[in-house]
């Protein structure tokens, strides 16, 4: 969840921003990967408050030729976890039930329900097994319904993969678990409980648990590229119920974020939980640094769609990408986004195609350093492809773009070299340093 190459994007902040949203170049830079069959979906931008991007691009339904509008609503997967850890918080405010309750009473077939408190279940400390991990069963049962009971099982017969509150391993299971878990509690469906305490009072009018997926009510399909956009399967919602089952649009995540962060949903003690990292989870929330600027929110995947939910507290901003056909870099299109926000530079991809052959990369190899530059750069290779490090951070795999040129999408890094002098430039944000070869 963390972004790529952080010393790197560190290295090049200066803490400043300009005031102003380039919404003209923004647009440039989505039409770009509309053209290039890079992204299908719907993305909008929160400010200080208001909703001041919007945009939809590709088709909502490629069969149909149905276009998407500012109300097509999209699969938003683990996503829905946050809407999910809500729930949970509201009920234990209103007494239903309390983070610390083991769930031997709900679950007794479940391996170490006497020792899984509700709080193991949200912050993915409970060691119950991920049913979504045995890749050959779920593909086999995934567009079936499975009653609440059956899911149960299915859960339990995953067994226990640690011992409950020693670590963190993320759990779909988790999640489902709660669901059923409010469901008791409650007495009602999950889909009735999010309506009646989220989306109704809220006014999420394109916010709902959903079913099959119907193009009359402005349901996006979701798809796969691999050399043309083929159409995906529907994993059935009664499978991930709250931990992946929930339809919406970029505006109404929107308004639940901003709703969450103003303490309009949960008392302070509540979403002071949520927020609270251990082992890199908090309940139903990840915390994402872009620079110096710190947002929570979660990604979301399930059959072709893909999403990410930021929203940045300290300044009332937040991004939301949801897509229904994405062949391209997640984390790369979020970044561009939260650059557009604060007023910084961001590039427009070029996709051209440059395949050099690995004995080409020769030339590149070894570790470059600048006095006006504070860490080294190894350049290595890896078949047919450089990979970039700086000491401390994750290897960057490079794309090449044309001779002696490579670009890191994800974090916008630029690479130009040039070998008879043994140096190397490196951009990133209009901002440039040259590195020589020791």
């Amino acid at each position: 969840m963390m972004l790529c190459a952080k010393l790197l994007l560190g290295m090049f902040s200066n803490g400043t921003f300009a005031q102003d949203m380039d919404v003209n170049r923004l647009d440039a830079y989505f039409n770009t990967l509309e053209r290039n069959d890079k992204f299908m979906g719907s993305v909008a931008i929160l400010k200080d408050g208001e909703l001041v991007y919007d945009k939809q691009l590709g088709y909502s339904n490629l069969e149909l030729g149905q276009k998407p509008d500012e109300n097509t609503s999209y699969g938003i997967g683990s996503i829905s976890k946050v809407f999910t850890a809500v729930l949970v918080f509201k009920a234990v405010e209103v007494g239903l039930i309390d983070l610390d309750d083991t769930i031997e009473g709900y679950f007794p077939v479940i391996g170490n329900s006497d020792k899984i408190t509700i709080a193991q279940l949200l912050n993915h400390r409970s060691g119950v097994f991920n049913f979504t991990d045995d890749k050959e069963n779920y593909l086999r049962y995934r567009t079936t319904y499975i009653d609440r009971a059956e899911m149960v099982d299915l859960i339990a017969e995953g067994g226990s993969v640690f011992e409950p509150g020693t670590k963190a391993a993320y759990s779909n299971s988790n999640y489902v678990l709660l669901s059923i878990i409010l469901e008791k509690v409650y007495g009602q469906s999950y889909s009735a409980i999010l309506w009646e305490q989220l989306i109704e009072p809220l006014g999420l009018a394109h916010t709902y648990f959903g079913g099959t997926i119907n193009e009359d009510q402005r349901e996006s399909r979701s798809y796969r590229y691999d050399g043309q956009w083929r159409l995906m399967v529907e994993t059935n919602t009664s499978i991930g119920l709250g931990a992946g089952g929930i339809f919406s649009t970029p505006s109404d995540l929107l308004v639940f974020a901003d709703a969450l962060f103003s303490g309009n949903l949960l008392a302070e003690e509540s979403l002071s939980q949520m927020k609270n990292i251990r082992d890199k989870f908090g309940m139903g929330l990840f915390k994402i640094v872009y620079y110096d600027h710190v947002s929570y929110g979660h990604n979301g995947e399930i059959d072709g769609f893909i999403g990410a939910l930021r929203y940045f507290k300290d300044d009332r901003y937040g991004v939301v990408v949801l897509s229904n056909g994405l062949n391209h870099n997640l984390n790369a299109i979020t970044v561009t986004m939260v650059n557009a926000l604060y007023g910084r530079h961001f590039s427009i991809p070029d996709f051209r195609v440059y395949h050099p052959k690995a004995k080409e990369l020769n030339a590149y190899l070894g570790v470059y350093s600048s006095s006006t530059f504070p860490v080294k750069l190894m350049v290595t290779k890896s078949g047919n492809q450089l990979v970039v490090q700086a000491k401390g951070d994750a290897k960057m795999k490079m794309e090449a773009t044309a001779k002696d040129e490579f670009k890191y999408e994800p974090a916008d890094i630029v690479l130009k070299f040039f070998p008879n002098k043994e140096e190397m430039a490196i951009s990133q944000g209009g901002k440039s340093y040259v590195l020589t070869r020791e």
